[in-house]
């Protein structure tokens, strides 16, 4: 199992896959952006981190405007964020 820092890490790539996807509506990129910009904040612990950025990509998660694929990547992204224990 990788480390948590590992799994951020792979999490930050994976969101930035999605904000680079111009298939994807403009609005679930901010989000994805901004959980992004959660997930690089050092100031918070890793797991505290993981839980609001998974509070905050629930959001979109249910989007009806959400091509497939990026469903798939979004709940890809959000089993690995439950694997990093809170701090």
């Amino acid at each position: 199992m990788p480390s948590p820092d590992k799994t951020i890490e792979n999490c930050v790539q994976m969101l930035q896959h999605i904000m680079d996807d111009g298939t994807i509506p403009r609005n679930i990129r901010r989000v994805a952006d901004e959980s992004r910009q959660i997930l690089m904040t050092q100031s918070k612990g890793t797991g505290l981190r993981a839980a609001e950025a998974i509070s905050k990509i629930d959001e979109i998660s249910n989007d009806p405007n959400m091509p497939v694929h990026a469903r798939t990547r979004i709940w890809e992204l959000v089993s690995q964020l439950e694997t990093i224990p809170l701090d």
